[in-house]
């Protein structure tokens, strides 16, 4: 018993409300797509606290989104997991991912970025091409980026955006799996990202809960699919977490200083504290998961 106290005073626990700051960003906006550097404050993406143990070594991953939020996040935690990693982003997020690119590299791995507009077929067929071609294979894609727009009417949603947001969030995805998994082998993961959206849809966010809700029941049926071909679908389903994606019309601008603050740890989560859900998934530790979503809401009811 002794001994066992002695350990944990070595390591102590981290108390969850704390550990990031309860922020309280001011009303901002940026025109799409936005980007990370600019946003008050600058989300956590993990560069100055993730610290990999080798759960990754020598795999091949693409991130679409990888530029900045959640996707960086990953990015940066797969490479320090020992992965050679892809980012897809858009050409307008360039200078975002010329930064994620340059840690990916610091670790030693290969870096590879990759710009394009992913609400086409023949893109995303390209952007699977170049993945494997400079990386050498593809052992794990995460389908992460995504389109949010806050809309308070349904008479506001204009077939226009309606179609975009379906084409990057559920189109994209399809795309980015039917032309990925034949290059997928035994021991590939497929790591989609989902919503608390797909559960508890806000009212004004109609159309992109809509697409949340058709990702989480896409990727489970895919799961069983390809399971037993050795290839594991999971997804994360984020709460509300700190990304330039809120600042890009994702929320009302006047809802911004109280963003995340009703979940019952207090406070909008960031891009960091995701990181480690999406390595468990990708990891051999996660072999018996399949089909799981895994809820990183901050404490939000989810089934």
């Amino acid at each position: 018993m002794n001994e066992q106290t002695n350990n944990a005073s070595d390591s102590p626990a981290v108390d969850p409300v704390t550990r990031f700051e309860s922020i309280t960003p001011p009303e901002q906006d940026q025109d799409f797509p936005g980007l990370d550097t600019e946003l008050d404050p600058v989300p956590d993406l993990g560069e100055d606290s993730y610290r990999g143990s080798g759960r990754l070594e020598g795999r091949k991953a693409l991130v679409t989104g990888g530029d900045s939020g959640i996707g960086a996040a990953v990015a940066i935690a797969y490479a320090r997991e020992g992965a050679d990693v892809a980012i897809n982003h858009l050409p307008a997020e360039q200078s975002d991912a010329d930064r994620i690119i340059a840690l990916i590299e610091a670790e030693g791995r290969t870096a590879v970025s990759i710009p394009s507009d992913l609400t086409t077929r023949e893109a995303c067929d390209d952007v699977i091409a170049q993945a494997v071609e400079g990386l050498g294979g593809l052992d794990i894609l995460v389908s992460n980026a995504g389109k949010q727009v806050s809309t308070p009417e349904i008479s506001q949603i204009s077939d226009e955006q309606f179609d975009l947001t379906m084409k990057t969030n559920v189109y994209a995805m399809f795309w980015l799996c039917r032309a990925a998994v034949e290059h997928l082998g035994t021991g590939s993961s497929i790591i989609i990202t989902t919503s608390v959206q797909a559960y508890s849809p806000s009212e004004h966010l109609l159309d992109y809960a809509a697409t949340k809700a058709a990702e989480n029941a896409f990727g489970k049926a895919l799961s069983k699919q390809l399971a037993p071909k050795g290839i594991r679908v999971n997804l994360v389903a984020p709460g509300p977490i700190w990304t330039v994606l809120q600042a890009v019309e994702g929320q009302p601008e006047e809802k911004l200083p109280k963003f995340g603050k009703d979940q019952p740890l207090g406070r909008a989560g960031q891009p960091a504290e995701l990181a480690s859900a999406y390595v468990f998934l990708a990891s051999p530790e996660a072999s018996y998961v399949v089909g799981e979503t895994l809820n990183v809401n901050g404490g939000a009811d989810s089934p």
